[in-house]
């Protein structure tokens, strides 16, 4: 039984319509499924990915307006890294993020191996980190996308963690959860980050622990991350894993139906929320995937509450995101 790597990534926005237009016409991901926070039906989940939002490729944002900034520090996400295929790839996104007007640091390398990454910010302020997966990511970007598919954006490459005392987190990464250490690296700030890999290793199965023992301890919230979640096949083994996990952590929830999948959920010694979900049942059981992302989506359980729901949800306006003069 091992996890294959990353299955979703789920960030806060407070602006629903400025966060789809960036997204989809500026990175040029697809939208695959408008629906709703499940716990929080008063805002929209999006789930953004590739051509049809297999599980390891989704971005994902709570409607949150009234959340507040998000509050970086330990205990905390502090960057989405996503996968590029080559150097010419990350050349051409810097040329695209310059025509949009987007703020980036421009090319640069880290660890010993020289991996390439580009960093750059969205318009609330959420780290993002376009890295050359070198091939590796099995992702499909989206013919429609405003992006050349040889230049779009393969999935989740990688996650980074804020942590301030690196040993319990390693010891459920590698003693519960099956991850290995990988390689390590000096961030921009010189701390140590200390990289582990899950299941097949390297692009899309990266868990990036960033040691800062004197950073205060953060809070989630516009222009920050939720939650990070891993996958695993199917609903025994997902089973497994909710047992093999209790052992070890308080108060995992029970496993949780999503529709699109099933979860669990549990916050690691640090105190970031991770999840557990299955690859399955995935986004095209109620929808044509011609047209995913076009409508208000809501699992068969929230159906019948569609018209209270629908009136308590702005609508989503259109934005425009043109390239700079």
């Amino acid at each position: 039984m091992q996890l294959g790597g990353l299955h979703h990534i789920s960030a806060i926005t407070g602006n629903v319509s400025q966060n789809v237009a960036f997204y989809t016409q500026v990175l040029g991901m697809r939208l695959v499924k408008k629906t709703v926070n499940q716990d929080d039906v008063s805002a929209y989940h999006l789930f953004y990915g590739d051509e049809i939002g297999h599980a390891g490729t989704e971005l994902t944002f709570f409607d949150w307006p009234q959340s507040g900034p998000n509050r970086p520090g330990v205990g905390t996400i502090s960057a989405i890294m996503l996968g590029v295929t080559g150097r010419e790839a990350l050349a051409w996104w810097v040329k695209r993020l310059d025509e949009f007007g987007v703020s980036h640091d421009g090319i640069q390398e880290r660890g010993e191996a020289k991996k390439a990454y580009l960093a750059f910010r969205d318009p609330e302020g959420q780290r993002l980190e376009l890295v050359d997966d070198e091939g590796r990511m099995d992702g499909k970007p989206w013919a429609k996308s405003p992006v050349p598919t040889e230049m779009g954006i393969h999935g989740l490459y990688g996650v980074r963690l804020l942590v301030r005392d690196a040993a319990p987190t390693i010891r459920l990464l590698t003693g519960t959860m099956g991850f290995r250490p990988a390689y390590s690296y000096q961030s921009e700030e010189q701390s140590t980050v200390e990289v582990f890999e899950v299941g097949p290793g390297g692009p899309g199965a990266e868990v990036h622990l960033d040691v800062r023992p004197a950073l205060r301890r953060g809070s989630p919230g516009i222009g920050g991350v939720h939650h990070v979640a891993f996958r695993t096949p199917n609903n025994e083994e997902h089973e497994q894993w909710r047992a093999r996990i209790a052992e070890v952590v308080r108060n995992v929830t029970p496993v949780i139906e999503r529709y699109y999948f099933h979860a669990i959920y549990f916050r690691e010694p640090n105190g970031v929320l991770f999840e557990v979900s299955t690859d399955g049942p995935g986004f095209t059981g109620d929808e044509d995937p011609e047209h995913l992302g076009e409508l208000l989506a809501l699992p068969p359980f929230l159906e019948p509450y569609r018209k209270e729901i629908e009136a308590n949800l702005k609508p989503i306006r259109p934005v425009t995101f043109s390239p700079s003069a």
